[in-house]
């Protein structure tokens, strides 16, 4: 329809209303499907490695003659094979937690810096070296671990031994430098810049008007991170932290190569001595029978549900928290 007067013909809006069913949604559609089927896809994936990992599994826990979830032993190349995952749990688990520590507060901290205190030409290079420490390889981690860290961990040890002493983790009589505390330090500075990055994101979406009106009522930078920006991104910092934390479980190659193995569940993380899923599995595959091999598949079996059950928890916070953002 058109409308024409002295100058010209302008031609009227456009109606959707009137155009033909469907003309206008193909594209909507088209993506719809595509990222309905990309969810597919990974869900397919996930669904795969969980069975592939059953599969293989399972001849080796029918030949186990140890309790497989409560036993401390780990010899599944014997006859017969007595296997069981209590202590690669519990170093995995501990190592993880003390990473996400250790790391966790100082990455908000660096983040925050970035964000509200650092000048924006200093920000810009300060966020492009926090983000370049997660391009570096896990095996650099593990030799600079093994090379350097481990030689100055034994002071820091003794140190910590002697003031923390009364609280049995820390505890012990003779605190040394591949011990599961030294792994943890290792894995705290891998996931740094994970966490640092994500919260970074995060920050930088609160909205200019929380920050605005928080300075116009008087209140200081602190006070106006306190009251505007760590509230917006609670859960964003949280979800940062838990992906932090499956990274550290799943971590293999710097675990295995600071951490010393010693049987048996110490819990005393200040000792030399330890184990986790990863580094066990990377130690031990090259060497291990056909029920040895099944056996460290049954432990990345665990190490798979214990990461699947990390991810889920973080999304259950965000969504928690999806309102109020």
């Amino acid at each position: 329809m058109t409308t024409e007067t002295g100058v010209g013909v302008r031609a009227a809006p456009l109606d959707r209303a009137a155009m033909p069913m469907g003309t206008g949604r193909a594209g909507d559609r088209i993506f719809a499907g595509a990222a309905r089927g990309s969810g597919i896809a990974v869900l397919a994936i996930v669904a795969a490695i969980g069975a592939f990992l059953v599969w293989k599994a399972v001849p080796a826990l029918r030949e186990n003659e140890a309790n497989f979830l409560t036993s401390e032993t780990w010899d599944p190349n014997a006859a017969p094979p007595r296997f069981g995952i209590a202590q690669l749990a519990f170093g995995t688990v501990v190592s993880s937690l003390l990473a996400m520590l250790i790391a966790a507060p100082i990455a908000i901290g660096v983040a925050l810096f970035i964000s509200f205190y650092s000048p924006r030409r200093l920000a810009s290079g300060l966020g492009y070296v926090v983000d370049l420490l997660a391009a570096v390889p896990s095996i650099v981690y593990g030799l600079w671990g093994l090379a350097f860290l481990s030689r100055h961990m034994e002071g820091i040890s003794a140190f910590l031994n002697g003031a923390l002493g009364w609280i049995p983790l820390f505890g012990g009589d003779s605190p040394g430098k591949n011990s599961i505390f030294t792994a943890s330090v290792v894995l705290a500075i891998m996931i740094l810049p994970i966490i640092s990055s994500l919260s970074r994101e995060v920050f930088l979406q609160v909205p200019r008007a929380n920050v605005e009106a928080a300075l116009a009522i008087g209140a200081t930078r602190w006070e106006m991170i306190r009251m505007a920006v760590l509230p917006y991104g609670r859960s964003g910092m949280i979800g940062a932290s838990m992906l932090g934390l499956g990274r550290a479980m799943g971590e293999t190659i710097a675990v295995a190569m600071v951490l010393t193995f010693v049987p048996g569940i110490n819990w005393h993380v200040l000792e030399d001595g330890g184990a986790t899923f990863a580094a066990n599995i990377a130690n031990g595959f090259a060497e291990a029978s056909v029920t040895g091999r099944g056996a460290l598949i049954a432990s990345g079996l665990v190490l798979f549900v214990i990461t699947l059950v990390v991810n889920m928890a973080a999304r259950a916070v965000v969504a928690r928290r999806k309102g109020f953002a």
